[in-house]
């Protein structure tokens, strides 16, 4: 069916391009200009013949040649020119139905890209060319790639965004060359003219792009043409786009003084005064807008400190009573500060005069005794005053001291205890871990050989011969037998009375340290009480005493947290751990006397 209903010049065509060579496409696909242009055509029947071409890929065909290097194509730029004005008018016209999102999302964008790219080509090669045929012909090809691009946005008028947001429309339009700027120029006024609002569909930075060269070209160029056509590109976007005229007041302050200084009388004025009306009318719109809020905020700035003052009015009495309170409050500070000091000066003053009335007591007590002892005595009486003087003196100094070294050592002792039962759970880990690994495996010692054994019984008749046995009579040994027994007598007596000795040493020290401790947990002397005199008058209590304490410490450590009890977990049987009883034990004295 769709055989029959194909145009057979468009299959001729499409046959044609099948069997030839890739070199030959290019040449052959221009027979699609005539075929389109021809009078005979209608309306319907045109756009038949142009579904029939892109059903059959030819317009794909034009899609491909035009991303090529058209330096090798046959022709060169002229070609690529006509195929790119062939490709737009296959566009332009067609009603996609089947599959309508390849065709619009994809294609046709595709198409103003390369349509774009071949531009961007041809106005590096007018840039470049030395000639001026050359670069009117540059100049007339780049025109038709324009137009052709024109032409399919004004079919398709989505694409008008797509050509703005496009790179390479960008650096087009950002040109020194007069002819290419107006070309560019005059496209971007058939985009405007075609979609009014395409300038807002398009992001913020491609928007200031285009708006800045636009004022760049008028600022940077002297040509009535370009100044020309960038004023009436700005009028027509001020007419189209309302909302854009404040961001011409607001981002190109100087553009009104430009315009007016520079431009007026180069042959475009009407345009030129038309965009200076909308420019001044902004202004002052602007400025009566402002006006208006400043008014507003001097209104509302009023009424605020209307508000804060009467404020503070209400709040005035409070002030004054806090005021008057913490004024109060600190003139009563100042004076219990005064009486204190006064206080502080009368006792030091009266402990000063004590001190003195002590003294002087002290030294008419001597001067009585002294008149009292017989002068033979005098000098026996100060050296014994002067030697208690001095044993008072050491005692304090001791005492002071062996406090002092207590509370430096008593840290340290904390902290070699605690290293003590961290390195018995270590070393009770390790001996675990020996317990549980495998023996190895018994190994058998080697056995000497013929020659090894035959070597070393040389060695021992030489050192027999070398070293003979010395021979004893049977006196002589039993003369030494007796010299050892009386020997062994003699030891074991030794032994056992220095085994009497040091248990005696151990009760003297235990007894030593039991009075030291009760004296150093005794109360002061003001507060001793006939029960405290009787620990010290009688050995039963201490050993009571500590015998409760032993207890009260072996039910302390069962309630030990885990973290006291850390070098538990790796006994063999749960029990309380020896060093904290025999730290209570080591002073207990078990009421042995001399």
């Amino acid at each position: 069916f769709l055989m029959a209903a194909t145009d057979p010049q468009v299959l001729a065509l499409a046959a044609q391009i099948t069997e030839s060579r890739e070199q030959d496409i290019p040449l052959l696909l221009l027979k699609l200009k005539g075929i389109l242009d021809s009078p005979s055509l209608g309306c319907e029947e045109s756009k038949k013949i142009k579904q029939d071409i892109y059903d059959y890929g030819l317009t794909q065909y034009c899609l491909l040649i035009l991303k090529r290097d058209h330096s090798q194509l046959h022709g060169a730029w002229a070609t690529a020119a006509q195929l790119a004005e062939i490709l737009s008018h296959c566009c332009v016209g067609l009603e996609m139905k089947e599959d309508p999102e390849e065709f619009y999302k994809n294609f046709l964008p595709s198409a103003i890209d390369s349509l774009l790219i071949l531009g961007k080509r041809l106005q590096a090669r007018f840039i470049r060319a030395i000639k001026d045929k050359e670069k009117q012909d540059f100049l007339h090809w780049f025109q038709i790639v324009t137009d052709a691009i024109c032409w399919l946005f004004r079919g398709h008028v989505r694409l008008a965004a797509c050509v703005l947001q496009n790179d390479r429309f960008l650096q087009l339009l950002i040109t020194d060359d007069v002819e290419i700027a107006i070309i560019m120029m005059s496209m971007l006024n058939n985009i405007l003219r075609i979609n009014s609002t395409v300038l807002l569909q398009v992001e913020e930075e491609t928007l200031h792009s285009v708006l800045d060269e636009l004022v760049y070209k008028l600022s940077s160029t002297t040509n009535p043409a370009v100044g020309s056509a960038a004023t009436k590109l700005l009028l027509l976007v001020a007419k189209f786009c309302k909302q854009l005229v404040q961001l011409f007041t607001a981002r190109y302050k100087g553009l009104k003084g430009l315009l007016s200084k520079q431009w007026i009388g180069k042959g475009f004025d009407r345009e030129l005064n038309q965009l200076l009306d909308l420019l001044y009318l902004e202004q002052s719109s602007g400025k009566g807008e402002m006006q208006k809020q400043h008014q507003a905020a001097c209104i509302i700035q009023a009424v605020w400190r209307g508000f804060q003052t009467r404020k503070r009015l209400k709040k005035l009495p409070q002030a004054v009573t806090t005021l008057q309170r913490s004024f109060r409050a600190k003139r009563e500070q100042e004076l219990q500060q005064l009486t204190k000091q006064k206080e502080d000066e009368t006792l030091k003053l009266q402990m000063q005069l004590q001190r003195q009335r002590a003294m002087r007591l002290f030294h008419e007590r001597q001067l009585a005794l002294l008149e009292v002892v017989h002068a033979s005595q005098v000098n026996k009486y100060m050296e014994e005053m002067e030697e208690k003087s001095a044993l008072a003196i050491q005692r304090f100094w001791r005492g002071y001291r062996a406090r002092r070294i207590f509370h430096q050592q008593k840290q340290s002792l904390k902290e070699y205890k605690a290293a003590i039962i961290i390195q018995r759970a270590a070393c009770k880990f390790l001996e675990k871990q020996r317990r549980r690994r495998p023996l190895s495996p018994w190994k058998e010692p080697k056995g000497l050989t013929d020659e090894q054994r035959l070597s070393l019984q040389q060695k021992v008749d030489d050192y027999i011969k070398l070293h003979p046995a010395s021979q004893m009579s049977e006196e002589t040994s039993k003369e030494l037998h007796m010299q050892a027994q009386a020997k062994l007598a003699q030891f074991l007596l030794r032994s056992r009375l220095d085994q009497r000795a040091a248990q005696r040493r151990e009760a003297l020290l235990t007894q030593v340290n039991t009075d030291v401790e009760l004296l150093m947990n005794a109360p002061g002397l003001a507060e001793t009480t006939e029960k405290d005199l009787g620990a010290f008058m009688s050995r039963s209590v201490p050993v009571a005493t500590k015998a409760r304490q032993s207890h009260n410490t072996m039910l302390k450590c069962t309630r030990w947290p885990w973290w006291k009890k850390l070098g538990d977990e790796f006994m063999e049987d749960s029990a309380i751990p020896d060093d904290a009883i025999n730290t209570e034990l080591e002073s207990l004295f078990i009421g042995r006397r001399k």
